[in-house]
């Protein structure tokens, strides 16, 4: 298959979701949309959106946030097999109507638990996951569920849906490196919950297990995106 990664700057690549791309013989197609705009029509099997360091409610400073969503509600009405990931999440759900605010309690950054619905653990793509884990987040925005869509996972918050049977979302971040992951936390120091030292304690400790089930997730994206 051809793979559309849909990204919003250096710091928010493919990163392992490439990796296993690349392993089981599908084309990645990248697309920088802050600097391209608009999305290609065609010309791929399945879409991914990835994380960035804006925000929905900012379209007068990033008004390739119009085309962003314009292009996520074809593909959700194309049924174009599509995985929004954090910022990619909160756009889907947002142009899908409904809200994403600023989190009350403040930023996240680091694991949290995080269990599946009855229905994320019958799902195709988020029952690959246990249904119940630890989750890593890096967020200050959250999202709530569109109407219509089906609430997957929960944990502060909502953490994925599913808007008709080929669209998914997740808040979580399945498809990071280290380096990746602590270039996010130093940029956000002064607004974290915990110390950077002790994030980068606890990543060093829990995120090999973490790529893993990335791994199994994305593989279970891209089988559901071939059927």
């Amino acid at each position: 298959m051809r793979i559309l990664a849909v990204t919003h700057g250096p710091l928010v690549q493919p990163e392992i979701f490439a990796d296993v791309c690349a392993e089981d013989g599908h084309e990645v197609i990248g697309w920088e949309i802050v600097q391209r705009g608009t999305p290609p029509a065609n010309g791929y099997d399945a879409v991914l959106v990835f994380g960035g360091d804006q925000n929905v409610g900012e379209e007068m400073v990033h008004p390739w946030l119009h085309e962003e969503y314009e292009a996520l509600r074809r593909w959700v009405e194309a049924g174009t097999p599509l995985l929004g990931v954090c910022l990619g999440a909160q756009t889907l759900a947002h142009a899908l109507g409904a809200r994403v605010g600023r989190i009350p309690s403040g930023q996240l950054a680091g694991f949290y638990d995080t269990e599946l619905t009855d229905e994320g653990v019958a799902d195709p793509v988020l029952g690959a996951l246990p249904p119940r884990f630890e989750a890593l987040n890096a967020n200050a925005y959250e999202f709530q569920v569109p109407g219509g869509a089906v609430e997957l996972a929960r944990g502060p918050g909502a953490q994925a849906f599913r808007a008709g049977q080929r669209a998914w979302a997740v808040q979580f971040h399945p498809e990071v490196r280290r380096d990746q992951t602590l270039a996010w936390f130093e940029e956000d120091e002064a607004t974290l919950p915990r110390a950077l030292a002790e994030l980068e304690r606890e990543l060093d400790e829990k995120l090999p297990a973490w790529q893993d089930l990335g791994r199994r997730l994305c593989r279970a994206f891209l089988a559901a995106a071939a059927t």
